[in-house]
């Protein structure tokens, strides 16, 4: 695994429904949960939530629900994905940077919107799936689990809303930053 001093951490929050999307609508990110943390240390710094206006989906009420995003506060916070990505350059050194997130969603979602949309896709190829890693290194859990799961089995605090991008970017700092000291 190759990481570098910084890790950026990537949470993303998307469109979702409770059954299926609504004809014509279809998953989207809306919220890019960001921070970079020291491999070493684990000092977080940077951590922000970048808001995107979905483009052909609506936040459903499901979505509020789980999220606590709202269309209107997308509609007059938000901005649109090239830009995040643009951010995402520029703020975070995301093209050089070793970057972790929770499972493969993350990526996988990126790399999607990415070619959907037509832009540039903003990361380095030096990804960390924090959610595999840490049931590869765990004693007791050796599978998949939550990443709220995996808090409570290091006795740590979920920190913030759960489903927030921003707040569970911090979170998985924690659980990468374990990872890392016990590897």
């Amino acid at each position: 695994m190759k990481t570098t001093e910084n890790i950026l951490i990537i949470d993303l929050e998307a469109t979702c429904w409770d059954n299926r999307p609504p004809r014509g609508q279809e998953s989207e990110i809306i919220e890019i949960g960001v921070c970079i943390m020291n491999a070493k240390t684990g000092k977080v710094s940077q951590n922000e939530g970048i808001l995107i206006k979905p483009q052909y989906s609506k936040v459903s009420p499901f979505c509020t629900e789980l999220t606590t995003l709202t269309q209107n506060m997308l509609d007059n916070e938000g901005i649109m994905l090239d830009d995040a990505f643009d951010i995402l350059r520029a703020e975070y050194d995301s093209e050089e940077l070793t970057w972790a997130s929770y499972g493969n969603y993350d990526l996988n979602m990126l790399q999607d919107q990415a070619r959907r949309f037509y832009v540039d896709y903003p990361l380095s190829d030096d990804h960390i799936n924090v959610k595999t890693l840490f049931g590869e290194i765990h004693p007791t859990v050796r599978k998949s689990v939550g990443m709220q799961r995996a808090l409570n089995e290091l006795g740590f605090k979920l920190d913030g809303t759960h489903h927030r991008g921003v707040d569970d970017a911090r979170n998985i700092a924690k659980i990468l930053h374990w990872c890392l000291q016990n590897n």
